[in-house]
């Protein structure tokens, strides 16, 4: 209490209360401090509260104000309270330590829990209620969304049904939307973008699957909504599908509508649908109007096809000053790209040059190489049409043009047009001046003299001047060696001279050059099939294959080297999906044929060399190998078409139509076979094995014609024997003088020969006889292969062996049968010796009337015995 001092009622210190002192602040006792010592070593806790009072100037006594502590109330001497004061006992809390976990409503015994940890775990959140309104609209808003991004990843794909489907599941959710949003009363927040965007997706995919009714519709639902901003551009895309729909004018109409809703801010926009209008317009031959369109666009924004475009309606009415300023136009339409000098590093700044090498095949710059590409294909199309039209001679047309491109910013293309002039030579087959037109290159630079020099030496090539082919070949690959062409016609004249080794190094050289060069390729695979290095040639075609899937003629060679690998599985495999891609070539299905028969797979070889003769009736081994099916199935009669056919592809050849005969006979058809055979002998009188078969039916029918074929038969086998001795003695007589002449000469002695008659020595100059032959008896079956025979053949035509060969041929003909002989007793079993059936056995014969009678008599002979012959 002494340091207390009490004012008095009517004492008014304003500067009382300075020098009290507040134990709070004496560090000095902070050692003896049990509750902030607890309170630093565990920083958790709280202060116990202070005891101690201290005398204030104006107030009563007051507790200590710290964070820690419970405060009382403090008033000022003006008796209202201090703003940290607590009032009616309740703490205020200190706003300055408020963060940092300290309270004034902490109690005794609390700890300190800044992050509220010893509160347990915070409640889990409040799960939404799907069941409201709201929330159901939200949901089914982004399914419409998700449906309409995966209808175009779907058409981006090449789904297209995919991609419709998806779209007409879109409308059915965006209508369910709708309605739901009016039975929810919140009609008025529909998502009209979102509804755009449905229909208008939709309307695509109804057009990229060609239901173009249904596209109109919906764009019609789009289009007749106000609601919906700009909708009058899609009349371009209806205006689309009527053109695809060939309905011009309404597509024209279209056009001009959405023309009319489109302001001239959106001059790019305008300028496309003009040029829809005139190309609208060339389709329905109304030319004027075309010209028409197009002037304006190239007037107003000049481009290549706009500019192709007319110069294309002038050429249909035949305007050549017209075609001739249109031309100058297209030459000078800007193309709005980039040089190509910004592409080349200009300088050693590695930074720049990394930033060229990055944009060199960008997108960009590939899309500016299209456009240039592009446009240098409608100049020179169009240099080529109008060439003949602007002038007198083609040639002159030629030359203005090349003329107009070299003023101008294509000028690489002057030398490319003057090329293309050769080549138009070569079409209205004027090789002269093709050939001069390219000679004119060989002083030019260098790309263009070696594409010339190229174009030169294929023509030699095709002319068969290999050694012009290749003196051309040598200057384009000394103009450019890194022209693949070049190298392949090298390599195809090293090829014709058989160099193979050689060849297979200039294709190879083609091949490093330009990896894309399929000639290369097809040219060095068929070098190693003739080097015999199979392997290496089909490693060549399988990977021509994987560049040209459809190629038949790479189909061929994998087939055909399959087939020398001796594997005809492959080679089976091959063939059948070269059939796929070429189904009616009779070549490949008469090989298809072959490898099945070789397979002993009769079936599949008959039908595929049916289907070959069915596309190409005129293959001799394809008609050839039916007709023998036919046979071998025992169907003669089907096989005689066959052999028919052939008979007229090669007439002069018997064997066609002694094949027809012999199918006949083997049908039973005797009557038609006797009359084909001969047929077949007045064709070919001397045929031996035709009168054999006349022979021989004659005798099974018992006609009076047999005795007369026989003889025939006997005289024309005598002819041919005679024949055959004829050339086999003059072989050896010039055999024996050339080794006589050479024994004569070793010997130094000249030729000595005997006399002869004038006869003998005009008769057989040849041959040297010095002694007649002797007389030996000879039967008929040891005349075929008697030598004595031969000797006296030899010497028939002289005068000493005329009586000889008179004998012997009185004699052979009374072996013979006579008139009132039977031919079977006599010569019937020489005739059979010789006779081979080129078709196999016969079937069984019709029994003619004489055998039924022979039958009726109980005779068991099959043959016709002597009493049957007629006379």
């Amino acid at each position: 209490m002494e340091n207390v001092h009490l004012a008095a009622e009517d004492e008014d210190d304003l500067y009382s209360g300075y020098n009290d002192y507040n134990p709070t602040f004496d560090s000095e006792e902070l050692d003896n401090d049990i509750g902030f010592q607890q309170a630093v070593r565990t920083s958790h806790g709280r202060r116990p509260p202070m005891t101690a009072k201290f005398p204030g100037t104006a107030i009563a006594a007051r507790p200590v104000g710290t964070s820690y502590g419970a405060r009382s109330q403090m008033v000022s001497s003006m008796g209202r309270p201090m703003t940290g004061a607590v009032q009616d006992g309740a703490a205020r809390p200190m706003t300055a330590v408020r963060a940092a976990g300290y309270s004034s409503t902490m109690t005794r015994g609390s700890t300190f829990d800044p992050l509220g940890q010893s509160k347990g775990p915070a409640p889990a959140l409040e799960t939404k209620i799907e069941d409201s309104p709201e929330e159901k609209i939200k949901i089914l808003e982004k399914k419409v969304n998700d449906l309409i991004e995966e209808s175009c990843m779907a058409y981006s794909r090449g789904d297209q049904q995919v991609a419709l489907e998806r779209a007409k599941e879109a409308g059915r959710k965006e209508r369910a939307l709708v309605r739901q949003r009016e039975q929810t009363g919140t009609s008025d927040h529909i998502n009209l973008d979102l509804t755009y965007s449905v229909l208008f997706n939709l309307a695509n995919q109804y057009a990229n699957n060609d239901m173009y009714q249904e596209a109109l519709n919906t764009y019609s639902v789009i289009v007749k909504n106000k609601m919906f901003s700009n909708a009058g551009r899609l009349k371009v895309n209806m205006a689309n599908i009527y053109f695809k729909q060939k309905n011009f004018p309404k597509a024209i109409k279209f056009y001009r509508m959405a023309l009319d809703q489109i302001s001239n801010a959106h001059k790019e926009m305008r300028i496309k649908i003009m040029q829809n209008i005139g190309v609208v317009f060339i389709k329905m031959g109304q030319y004027s109007d075309a010209i028409t369109s197009f002037e304006h666009i190239m007037s107003e924004s000049p481009n290549i096809k706009s500019g192709f475009n007319l110069i294309l309606c002038y050429y249909a009415i035949g305007d050549r000053d017209r075609m001739k300023k249109s031309f100058q136009k297209l030459i000078s339409a800007p193309l709005g790209i980039d040089e190509e000098d910004k592409y080349i590093p200009a300088n050693d700044d590695p930074k720049a040059n990394m930033v060229i090498e990055a944009i060199k095949n960008d997108q960009l710059h590939q899309m500016e190489r299209d456009r240039k590409a592009l446009a240098e294909k409608y100049i020179m199309t169009s240099a080529k049409l109008i060439a003949p039209a602007i002038e007198n001679s083609f040639a002159a047309g030629f030359d203005w043009c090349v003329d107009m491109v070299k003023s101008s910013q294509y000028v690489e293309l002057a030398n490319d047009l003057e090329i293309n002039k050769a080549i138009t030579y070569l079409r209205q087959r004027d090789f002269n001046q093709a050939v001069e037109t390219l000679k004119t290159f060989e002083k030019k630079d260098s790309r263009v003299k070696s594409a010339a020099a190229t174009n030169l030496s294929f023509l030699y090539f095709l002319e068969r001047d290999f050694d012009q082919a290749d003196r051309y070949a040598d200057m384009a690959m000394s103009a450019d060696r890194y022209n693949p062409a070049a190298l392949i016609n090298k390599g195809n004249t090293v090829f014709e001279r058989q160099d193979y080794e050689k060849a297979a190094e200039f294709y190879k050289e083609a091949l490093r050059n330009d990896s894309s060069c399929t000639e290369g390729l097809y040219n060095l695979g068929l070098t190693y099939k003739k080097l015999g290095r199979l392997d290496e040639a089909l490693d060549c075609f399988l990977k021509l294959h994987a560049i040209l899937r459809n190629c038949p003629q790479v189909m061929f060679q994998l087939a055909s080297l399959y087939e020398m690998l001796e594997d005809p599985h492959q080679a089976i495999d091959w063939l059948m999906q070269l059939i796929s891609v070429t189904p009616t070539d009779p070549q490949v299905l008469a090989k298809l044929g072959e490898l099945y028969d070789n397979e002993g797979d009769k079936s599949q070889a008959f039908q595929h060399y049916y289907e070959s003769f069915r596309y190409f009736p005129s293959n001799i081994g394809v008609i050839e190998w039916l007709g023998a099916y036919y046979i071998d199935t025992q169907f003669c009669e089907k096989a005689i078409q066959y052999f028919e056919r052939a008979t007229l592809i090669q007439p002069t050849q018997v064997k066609w139509q002694l094949m027809v005969a012999s199918c006949y006979r083997r049908s039973g058809n005797y009557q038609k076979a006797l009359d084909t055979y001969k047929d077949i002998h007045r064709k070919f009188p001397e045929n031996v094995e035709c009168l054999r078969f006349l022979v021989r039916l004659c005798t099974d029918m018992g006609l009076k014609e047999v005795q007369e074929y026989a003889t025939k038969l006997k005289k024309v086998e005598k002819m041919k024997e005679i024949r055959e001795q004829r050339v086999k003695s003059g072989r050896e007589s010039s055999a024996r003088g050339r080794r006589e002449g050479s024994a004569g000469s070793g010997n130094s002695h000249p030729l000595r020969t005997p006399p002869k008659s004038s006869s003998a020595s005009a008769a057989a100059p040849s041959s040297l006889v010095h002694t007649p032959p002797k007389r030996v008896p000879v039967s008929h079956s040891e005349a075929k292969h008697s030598p004595v025979l031969e000797q006296a053949r030899d010497s028939s035509h002289s005068g000493r062996g005329t009586s000889t060969r008179s004998e012997r041929l009185s004699a052979k003909l009374r072996s013979l049968p006579g008139n009132n002989e039977p031919y079977e007793a006599s010569a019937q079993q020489n005739i059979d010796a010789s006779y081979m059936d080129p078709l196999g056995p016969q079937m069984e014969r019709p029994k003619t009337a004489a055998k039924k009678r022979i039958e009726e008599d109980e005779f068991a002979d099959e043959e016709l015995g002597d009493d049957l012959l007629p006379e």
